[in-house]
């Protein structure tokens, strides 16, 4: 696979990307994307991998990063619905599922201080949490 790196990402995060050892690449489609590859899904669901796609929001870093988008697209194994995942985004040819999820007062974004590793991290912490529901 050929990776893409349609735009420049900040130092921090070319860095998290690189340690965190999954294809990734930067794509612009709309808007500028983050694909990651083979991202690792908690069991519990109907894929063991998927892409995950972030969406990289005008004035990143001091704008926030939310929300994460997938595919495939999951489903509990279980048949439980997952909340606030019924849109859709097309992206790079595919449909992707949203996932709105979003910082709150007690989580806020830290400017200088958040960046994509710790939007990753908050990614499989709502992976997990889904099965505490």
């Amino acid at each position: 696979m050929t990776l893409r790196r349609q735009f420049d990402l900040l130092p921090v995060d070319r860095e998290f990307l690189d340690e965190y050892g999954l294809p990734w690449e930067t794509i612009v489609d709309g808007s500028q994307w983050v694909l990651i590859h083979d991202f690792p899904v908690p069991r519990g669901y109907n894929h063991a991998t998927v892409t995950a796609a972030i969406r990289i929001e005008t004035g990143y870093p001091n704008t926030e990063l939310n929300m994460v988008y997938f595919f495939p697209a999951l489903v509990r194994a279980d048949g439980k619905k997952i909340g606030a995942t019924e849109a859709q985004q097309q992206l790079d040819g595919k449909t992707y599922q949203r996932w709105s999820r979003h910082r709150t007062g007690a989580n806020p974004w830290k400017i200088g201080r958040d960046h994509i590793g710790t939007h990753v991290i908050l990614i499989e912490d709502w992976l997990d949490r889904e099965f505490e529901k």
